[in-house]
């Protein structure tokens, strides 16, 4: 049994933050809950090698994690005050699963997002919350993504699972009539999670398969629960880009762009399963902004090359999804179409009042995009200020690697055309 430390380690990356939903569901106590998880899979260390892996080994991990809980209330002299705590809550969990009735699902992580995106919750503090807590993001990785100190994200994290404990919100899916309130909230969590791990904010890798991985597995779960037509514009936003992981990265983990890409390793199921569902979030004509962003990655999907990319398409698609959620970000992108139909002459200048009004300052994308028209027409020394302001901006390896590698190919001097 060599080879039970692996087998732990294995479950640890992929089911650990299962087994902490269940746990927090169970104590109704964050903090207690990641003590009980972690010595869970200590003791799973220990009792494996002899007694073997269980055949449900997460069912074994929350069941020992509950018990290690009770142990650990009663060294530190708490149980007796505790235990009408942990009685109360199961009851509310007891009680808010049975109001559910036909939208019962077996998923704890689900409960947890729909916890922390709770209508009591601050707003500022339910995305990072999620991501911590459900996804296992560390307070590093959410302070980046959201351009906050790590020390202040901390303290948004922990004033988030004080209000879940002194407010008593249950750790349970809400009813049907309180689904819109917390749907929004939910499904933006679900995207974030995705984004993080599709170009992740920093670190040697650009893509992290386990966090795209999650956040399909939560949109799909979330579809069995709801089906509301931006949930099914949502799962088909994700599934399409997916769809492009095999070809997004060289052998050697560098940044492939869209257009240089080998669109045979496109994965045609993620591709036809996502398309299918924009068809049906369509035909309700109630969607938004999630189906539009998968209807833009549609018309990519179904270009079999970079120049029968239907750029008109996009870019009016860009102009209806601009009216929905009007964003900088949104504006770059449609720029970028823009620029890709009309030519760069047409997108530079979009793109430089978008960086000026100060909104994109410190998005290397901006500055990325900016630099790549500038080197199309040909304007070398701007192009080059453009790319060392991105290089500046971006902490990830491959994207870094990839400005370099640009800013090591323009030319050293002007050229005339």
């Amino acid at each position: 049994m060599n080879d039970i430390p692996a087998v732990v380690e294995a479950i640890y990356v992929s089911d650990s933050r299962r087994v902490f939903a269940s746990l927090v569901r169970l104590l109704g106590d964050f903090d207690l809950a990641e003590e009980a998880l972690h010595e869970a899979f200590a003791m799973a260390l220990t009792q494996w090698p002899e007694q073997g892996v269980p055949d449900n080994p997460i069912a074994w991990l929350v069941s020992t994690g509950r018990f290690q809980a009770i142990d650990l209330l009663r060294r530190r002299g708490r149980f007796n005050q505790a235990l009408p705590r942990l009685v109360e809550r199961r009851e509310e969990v007891d009680r808010g699963n049975s109001r559910k009735g036909n939208l019962e699902i077996e998923d704890d992580q689900l409960r947890l997002i729909f916890t922390c995106c709770h209508p009591a919750m601050d707003s500022i503090v339910q995305i990072p919350l999620t991501l911590r807590e459900v996804c296992g993001m560390s307070t590093e990785e959410i302070a980046r993504a959201f351009l906050v100190t790590p020390k202040a994200m901390a303290q948004r994290l922990v004033r988030g699972k004080a209000k879940i404990r002194d407010a008593g919100i249950p750790i349970a899916l809400p009813s049907a009539d309180q689904f819109p309130d917390r749907l929004a909230s939910v499904l933006r969590t679900i995207y974030l999670i995705f984004n993080e791990g599709y170009s992740a904010s920093s670190g040697v890798e650009l893509i992290r398969r386990e966090l795209t991985s999650e956040a399909i597995r939560l949109g799909r779960l979330l579809l069995d629960l709801l089906p509301d037509p931006e949930v099914l514009g949502l799962l088909a936003l994700l599934l399409l880009q997916e769809s492009r992981r095999q070809a997004r990265t060289t052998e050697s983990g560098d940044l492939v762009l869209l257009e240089d890409q080998d669109r045979s390793l496109w994965d045609r199921q993620l591709i036809q399963e996502g398309e299918d569902l924009i068809e049906r979030a369509l035909s309700t004509r109630r969607f938004g902004s999630y189906t539009l962003q998968a209807a833009i990655a549609a018309v990519h999907a179904d270009a079999s090359h970079p120049e029968k990319t239907d750029w008109r398409q996009i870019v009016a698609l860009y102009d209806a999804l601009l009216v929905l959620e009007p964003s900088p970000v949104i504006e770059l992108n449609q720029a970028v179409a823009v620029a890709m139909r009309d030519g760069p002459e047409a997108g530079l200048p979009k793109i430089e009042k978008l960086i000026a009004q100060g909104g994109l300052r410190a998005y290397h994308l901006a500055h990325a995009a900016k630099a790549d028209l500038l080197r199309r027409l040909h304007r070398y020394d701007e192009a080059r200020r453009a790319y060392s302001e991105a290089l500046s901006l971006t902490s990830q390896t491959p994207e870094i690697r990839f400005l370099t590698m640009r800013l090591q190919q323009l030319p050293t001097s002007v050229e005339t055309t």
